[in-house]
């Protein structure tokens, strides 16, 4: 059996983050943790992309563009929906995570999905470092994997 094995360098990797503004303290330290984790694996200021958009809804579109370009190894999404008095949370939370599963599966992009969806805002503040960090390797892990992939079907 052989296996195939994605590593976390990512010094070769070109990387484009989607940010949405809303819940602006959420957003920013998600990308701080992000981006801290990026550098640690590799991936230089000057191979990350940033677009900030309204919120989490938004986020699918910009992701979608950005993968069209062809110029991404993976994608990270990030934000948050912390839920409020109405139905509008349910709508949010689910119409974005379902957005940008589709965009990874139509573009066949990896994308790191940081969309935090809390019940409050003090639980998403404790949640940012530790989620920020995961999306930044999820995208290094899986942009290498996609890429070991690719090679697997020229040696095949």
């Amino acid at each position: 059996m052989r296996e195939i094995e994605a590593g976390l360098q990512g010094a070769d990797l070109r990387i484009a983050i989607v940010r949405g503004r809303f819940n602006e303290a959420i957003g920013a330290g998600l990308l701080a943790a992000c981006l801290e984790r990026l550098a640690a694996l590799g991936v230089a200021p000057g191979r990350i992309t940033l677009a900030s958009v309204p919120g989490a809804l938004e986020i699918p579109l910009a992701l979608q563009k950005l993968a069209a370009t062809g110029h991404y190894d993976a994608l990270i999404a990030l934000g948050a929906v912390v839920r409020g008095d109405t139905y509008h949370f349910e709508v949010v939370s689910n119409e974005s995570a379902a957005g940008v599963t589709q965009v990874q599966l139509d573009a066949g992009v990896p994308i790191a999905n940081g969309i935090l969806t809390t019940d409050t805002e003090e639980q998403a503040l404790a949640r940012v470092r530790q989620k920020g960090g995961d999306c930044a390797e999820v995208a290094v892990e899986m942009a290498n994997l996609a890429r070991e992939i690719r090679n697997e079907k020229r040696t095949a």
